[in-house]
């Protein structure tokens, strides 16, 4: 069963078989470039782990749409060259990057959790939106 929540602080979360998954999304300005249409994002995460037995991080899959409908995926091992092990109570943090053409769009995906059962299975990641200053809201 999952669970999803945004707070008004803009952090994004849900939880999929007691693995919380919370993001922060932050545009980075500095690293940006509208004339160029480059728009890059930081995103802050942290994954806790609010089970009854230990699970490690194996991989990550990431689908990121920018508002044209632009699809690029993103799959591999770990996060950030890491596979980190989660005892119950425990939780991983990292920060990464996304850049974009366009002045917004959003991000979803998984982690491939492995339980110390060897079960495996998907922690899901919740669909946050990338929006920078840049971006025109229409107003209908």
């Amino acid at each position: 069963m999952e669970h999803l929540a945004a707070d008004t602080e803009g952090v994004y979360t849900l939880t999929t078989r007691s693995i919380t998954v919370l993001v922060e999304p932050e545009f980075l300005d500095e690293q940006s470039d509208p004339e160029e249409h480059r728009f890059v994002w930081a995103y802050h995460v942290r994954i806790e782990n609010r089970g009854s037995q230990a699970v490690q991080l194996k991989s990550r899959y990431w689908r990121i749409t920018d508002e044209m409908g632009n699809v690029q995926e993103v799959a591999g091992a770990g996060v950030i060259g890491e596979q980190p092990l989660l005892s119950p109570g425990q939780s991983f943090e990292y920060t990464s990057g996304t850049p974009l053409a366009t002045p917004s769009g959003i991000m979803q995906g998984h982690y491939v959790m492995e339980a110390e059962t060897g079960e495996t299975f998907e922690a899901t990641i919740p669909a946050f939106s990338l929006d920078s200053p840049y971006h025109r809201r229409q107003l209908h």
